[in-house]
């Protein structure tokens, strides 16, 4: 078959009806793929979309330690270093030698150098 100009040959109508029918075919799913994206926050009747909210609550514990100290009981290591130097300042009597004054907690605490014994007890103020 000759070619002649201005007339289509048999492969050219058919690669123009595929091309006509794949746009025809994006053009109908066009639509459908925006129908399937609704933002309308479910205002829609009969279908409410469904939300879950998570909080998380962080409380904050204090936890008060209130040892209750008395006289002959051993008072622990790590409190025999707030050792009292100005006891006059503080309204306690000079300890005797071989003692000193010791704040512990909210409590001035005689304790015996040596051994760690309490054998006097001040609340502060």
């Amino acid at each position: 078959m000759a070619f002649l100009p201005g007339h289509a040959t048999n492969e050219e109508t058919k690669m123009k009806k595929i091309a006509l029918v794949a746009i025809a075919l994006s053009l109908a799913a066009t639509p459908v793929a925006f129908a399937q994206q609704r933002h309308d926050s479910g205002r829609h009747y009969g279908h409410q979309q469904e939300r879950v909210v998570k909080k998380r609550i962080v409380t904050k514990k204090v936890v008060v330690k209130k040892t209750r100290w008395s006289r002959g009981h051993k008072l622990p290591s790590h409190y025999r270093r707030n050792v009292v130097r100005d006891y006059h300042r503080h309204h306690l009597k000079a300890p005797p030698r071989g003692y000193q004054w010791v704040r512990a907690d909210n409590d001035y605490v005689l304790i015996g150098i040596t051994s760690g014994l309490i054998s006097a007890l001040v609340q502060a103020r």
